[in-house]
């Protein structure tokens, strides 16, 4: 069943180019594999596609999230390559300083694509 399967995901963009060298120079990430249904990526097992459409940034919600180790040092590598974090200062136990929201079971930070693609970092306490 797929429980015992990986998930992927798929993400839109309206520029491909744009998209691959924002996955590329920010992120740190090269495909590894082109096709003209996009660049497909892979992450320590796990896979995503960035394919060409029309729809890429309509979604409010977090599309993809990578889980992490330490989110501190995640946001501060981020931003030294110009990954701008999304700052949400009316959310509780949101710290505008650092662009981490913690409100005691996670710790989580958001950042936009360079499609508007919104993407996440999530730390899970033990």
């Amino acid at each position: 069943m797929l429980k015992d399967l990986r998930a992927h995901a798929t993400l839109p963009a309206t520029d491909l180019a744009r998209a691959r060298a924002f996955y590329r120079d920010k992120l740190g990430l090269e495909p590894e594999e082109e096709t003209p249904g996009g660049l497909r990526y892979g992450c320590n097992g796990s896979t995503f596609v960035v394919y060409p459409g029309r729809n890429a940034g309509s979604g409010l919600h977090t599309q993809m999230g990578w889980t992490v180790d330490d989110i501190g040092a995640e946001v501060a590598g981020l931003k030294a390559r110009g990954v701008e974090f999304e700052s949400y200062p009316q959310m509780p136990d949101f710290d505008s300083g650092t662009n981490i929201f913690s409100p005691g079971y996670m710790r989580a930070a958001w950042f936009r694509d360079s499609e508007g693609n919104m993407l996440g970092l999530v730390q899970f306490h033990p």
